[in-house]
């Protein structure tokens, strides 16, 4: 199976029956990019730290000044590459237009992060392993206890964006299939999590991603495991 540009680059938006009307100045692709950022979850990135040096002044690198940076390296690189590949994205994809979406998904990819980074996620899952969370998982199946114990920021940061901002359990941020296939950077499910515990969707949100690859037409590697977008 061969990827399609026109379909890794769809403006349909998860959430939406249809296609949102186009904007003046403002692109599918740079809608993404203001969701992101006026969304409370991006803002919250603020009160959580990145690395806690012993600097000899309060100005603590958090995870909404490292998300920034990252989307700005991001967004050059996309820009870069959409140059190169001009010739075969689709007409109504620009070079900037692959740099937002890159860029997009650069602010996102600390969004489900809990505070403390990862000796947050350590925490969660050590806790649903001792007695103390015992009592909430009675009754769970076993992925589903794989989940928790395993919890992921990632996992977490997509359930954010499709299913708790802005339209509660009602498609989220409404974001476009490509910017929500760029902010999966393991697009599988908690039993093909990698030797760290990388995996980027709960099982709660495992319908959602089977219709998110069935519509950028990602190449599927197994049982809830696709390819990255790229």
């Amino acid at each position: 199976m061969v990827m399609q540009w026109d379909r890794l680059l769809t403006t349909k938006r998860y959430g939406h029956e249809q296609v949102t009307p186009e904007e003046i100045g403002r692109s599918h692709f740079h809608k993404d990019h203001d969701r992101i950022i006026f969304s409370s979850a991006f803002r919250r990135l603020g009160r959580k730290t990145q690395v806690h040096p012993l600097a000899l002044n309060d100005h603590i690198h958090t995870r909404l000044t490292h998300s920034i940076e990252v989307g700005s390296v991001g967004r050059s690189l996309g820009i870069r590459v959409g140059e190169l590949l001009q010739d075969q994205l689709p007409h109504w994809v620009s070079a900037y237009d692959l740099g937002t979406i890159v860029q997009s998904a650069c602010l996102a990819h600390d969004i489900g992060n809990p505070p403390f980074g990862h000796a947050g996620e350590y925490a969660i899952r050590d806790w649903f392993k001792h007695k103390a969370g015992a009592q909430l998982l009675e009754g769970v199946t076993e992925l589903q206890r794989k989940d928790l114990e395993t919890f992921e920021g990632n996992a977490q940061g997509f359930r954010v964006v499709t299913r708790i901002e802005n339209h509660l359990f009602n498609g989220g941020l409404r974001l476009t299939f490509p910017t929500l296939g760029t902010l999966l950077k393991y697009p599988w499910t908690v039993e093909n999590a990698s030797p760290k515990g990388k995996f980027s969707c709960f099982l709660t949100e495992l319908e959602i991603m089977t219709s998110l690859s069935k519509e950028l037409g990602l190449v599927q590697l197994g049982d809830n495991h696709w390819c990255r977008h790229p």
